[in-house]
């Protein structure tokens, strides 16, 4: 992986709301001072995975380097926390470039909503009925009809999370892949989902929109009552993850696949 910069005279600190966050950044701005995020060398994230991802939206086309250290419950997208040798953890970490995911979501009335998404875009079934999708690939139909609860696309970054729970593949995070997998399917029943070229667009029709509605998220953007989505990497936006030497995004999702 690349290195960053060198030299982190400005750090910007930004923290969740969680009180040990908010001590962590207190202590941590008066040892290495605070600056605005907008002039900042580097910018330090202090939280959870959740606090990550907000913060990587916040700053999406700032081209920053984030550091994230763990003051939240789960921590997968962050370091350890400590308040030592801040600036030269800064220096050594690697950097894991990551291409967030660009969604387009079309209403009932064909107006189309735009966001992006690190982790996955997600479509769900919004009352007790299934609902019934048809999946196209570079505008080619490769599934007629998928009944379910729902289908996601995910990236590298986000295919140890939500994507892994719905039993989707891990990839490595510099896998030139998307996962693309289903949520509780009923018809076919079997199907496991697929791994796609991430240079390709994904179509999700919703089939019988008005009886078995769906809504479309992004990240935490959500959309409801959509009729299409579609889905492709954005390739003209780049984030920069950075990470411990030792504690490497790639490592990490490397190791979570011998886990049970």
């Amino acid at each position: 992986m690349p290195k960053p910069k060198t030299k982190f005279d400005k750090i910007a600190f930004v923290a969740s709301e969680m009180p040990e966050a908010i001590s962590a950044r207190t202590r941590l701005a008066s040892i290495y001072g605070d600056c605005d995020p907008a002039e900042a060398d580097a910018i330090v994230a202090l939280g959870g995975d959740g606090h990550m991802l907000q913060t990587l939206h916040r700053f999406m086309n700032d081209r920053v380097p984030i550091y994230g250290m763990n003051r939240g419950s789960v921590g997968f997208l962050m370091n350890d926390y400590s308040e030592d040798n801040l600036r030269q953890r800064l220096a050594d970490a690697d950097v894991s470039r990551i291409h967030p995911l660009s969604m387009i979501a079309y209403d009932k009335a064909g107006k189309a909503h735009k966001a992006l998404a690190i982790n996955e875009v997600s479509l769900f079934r919004e009352r007790h009925q299934a609902a019934k999708l048809r999946i196209l690939v570079d505008d080619t139909v490769r599934m007629e009809e998928l009944v379910c609860d729902g289908v996601l696309v995910a990236t590298p970054a986000g295919s140890t999370a939500y994507n892994l729970s719905a039993h989707g593949p891990i990839l490595p995070i510099n896998a030139p892949l998307l996962a693309l997998t289903p949520i509780s399917p009923f018809r076919p029943r079997r199907w496991r989902g697929a791994l796609l070229p991430n240079k390709v667009r994904i179509t999700i029709e919703v089939l019988e929109a008005d009886k078995r509605p769906v809504s479309a998220v992004a990240d935490h953007y959500e959309t409801r009552g959509v009729t299409r989505v579609e889905v492709e990497k954005a390739r003209n936006v780049e984030l920069f993850m950075m990470f411990d030497p030792d504690h490497s995004l790639d490592e990490r999702v490397l190791a979570e696949q011998f886990r049970y």
